[in-house]
């Protein structure tokens, strides 16, 4: 039974220290704290942390494991229900998941689930384990388009069942939002190459370079190369911006592009020559994990750095941890601001930002207090570049160049079930292309729900022409 209230601390580098360099800032467990740590597991008979789960892990039993110093064990019970677990370990939510729901957490701190899952990840790694097994092999071929979270978990799934599957990336390196959009200090680079190997030796096949849409489309794959089902998952990679006066300024860019010439094209490393545009003043707009991501990015680029958001600090909805991190690393968080024109130096280069004060007012139908201006409230900020993290959209792209395929009026892919069924048959879609951007691990739960749709949808074909051709 476990009685500590508080956590086992995690090691970390120092704010000092990190602040000057990319690599990871939590340094993860030992085997002797993950064990201390998995002693605080109640071992609960109805845990509501697997319901919390949105691929609902066994975490008590993995956690056992732990307790007991069979790791190998631990990573299997993970492995059946998770394709990502040194990426989830280190990027879910959980304090509003899983360990939101942990029943230590009513009168001490809940356990740490995620930092152990990453534990025990990692030592498979670290351990050269191989766990996945496959079925035997089906005759049905299927193409997942994007290869983000949840595309590299309907991959994982249906390679498992036996399906032969093919990734289509349409960048030079696989991974999605995992490689273009979290920074090396949150998600080493190596640990997605990892997880990605891993898929590829159970046969999973990735072909990189192709922009589906253009190189090839969703009918010349199914009409064409003989694929019996696609599964669609983009993501949303498209950036929002504000509408305001100077956003095309010189100095002006998504938090999109920023993040993926640092991390995709590590333009941080002086050994790459990858043009980035930094400035030594840098506002970033945006209150969530992207906008977190983006300034402490700069931070670390040497810039001083603004968080400019319209809320208070109660609503913003970068993860906890996200926004502690960036405060000790010096990044100033400016609530309840709301920027309304940017403007320029006589070279067209950003110099301000005018900004309005705001409070919150009545609460909008989904409960949040909605910001309103503050009359004659106005400011301004020295700055010589802004970050919009404003969220992003699904790229159009797909939806315009394939038949049959209904999208939402905001632009996601309209699926007409929980499973990823689209109007055109034999298509299913998942993960932000579908949802608009949410996160990785609610990307991983769409992919393997559409996985086992695809694969009730190619047995009940087969199942069809088998009885066809028997009665022929």
């Amino acid at each position: 039974m476990g009685t500590l209230k508080s956590r086992v601390a995690i090691a970390e580098q120092s704010p000092k220290e990190r602040r000057s360099n990319f690599n990871e800032v939590c340094l993860g467990y030992n085997i002797d704290e993950a064990r201390l740590e998995a002693t605080r597991c109640l071992e609960c008979k109805k845990p509501k942390c697997v319901e919390a789960c949105p691929v609902s892990i066994n975490i008590p039993l993995f956690i056992k494991h732990i307790k007991s110093g069979d790791i190998a064990e631990a990573a299997k019970v993970i492995d059946l229900d998770s394709s990502l677990p040194a990426v989830c370990g280190r990027v879910c939510p959980q304090e509003i998941q899983c360990e939101g729901s942990c029943v230590m957490g009513k009168k001490g701190e809940p356990v740490s689930i995620g930092k152990l899952e990453r534990f025990v990840a990692d030592w498979t790694i670290k351990n050269h384990l191989e766990l996945t097994t496959k079925s035997s092999k089906r005759n049905s071929r299927v193409a997942v388009i994007g290869s983000g979270p949840a595309g590299l978990s309907c991959a994982s799934d249906l390679a498992k069942m036996g399906y032969e599957v093919t990734v289509f990336e349409a960048l030079h390196m696989p991974g999605g939002v995992l490689v273009y959009g979290i920074p090396e200090f949150r998600l080493p680079k190596s640990i997605v190459e990892e997880q990605i190997n891993q898929l590829k030796r159970i046969g999973v096949r990735f072909e990189l370079d192709v922009i589906v849409g253009k190189t090839i489309t969703v009918d010349s794959l199914m009409e064409e190369e003989g694929y019996g089902a696609v599964f669609i998952s983009t993501g949303a990679g498209l950036p929002r911006f504000m509408g305001i006066p100077g956003e095309n300024l010189n100095g002006v860019v998504s938090a999109n592009e920023f993040l993926t010439r640092i991390n995709l094209m590590k333009a941080y490393q002086g050994d790459y020559d990858t043009p980035v545009y930094i400035g030594k003043n840098v506002v970033v707009v945006g209150g969530g994990n992207v906008a977190m991501d983006a300034a402490r990015s700069a931070i670390r680029l040497g810039s001083n750095v603004k968080i400019v958001y319209r809320r208070s600090e109660k609503e913003l909805p970068a993860r906890a941890e996200e926004v502690h991190h960036a405060i000790e690393e010096g990044v100033e968080f400016c609530f309840l601001t709301n920027p309304v024109e940017i403007l320029s130096d006589e070279k067209g280069w950003v110099n301000e930002l005018r900004c309005v004060k705001m409070r919150l007012g009545e609460p909008d139908s989904n409960g949040r207090r909605v910001p309103e201006p503050i009359p004659n409230s106005a400011f301004s900020i020295s700055c010589d570049m802004v970050i919009m993290a404003l969220g992003t959209s699904p790229n159009p792209l797909i939806i315009n160049t394939t038949k049959g395929l209904k999208s939402e009026r905001w632009g996601g892919i309209h699926v007409v079930n929980e499973f990823g069924k689209t109007t055109r048959p034999g298509v299913f879609a998942g993960g932000d292309a579908v949802t608009g951007a949410a996160t990785v691990i609610l990307a991983m739960q769409a992919g393997r729900k559409a996985a086992a749709a695809i694969d009730e949808f190619l047995r009940e074909r087969d199942s069809k022409h088998f009885n066809f051709s028997s009665a022929n």
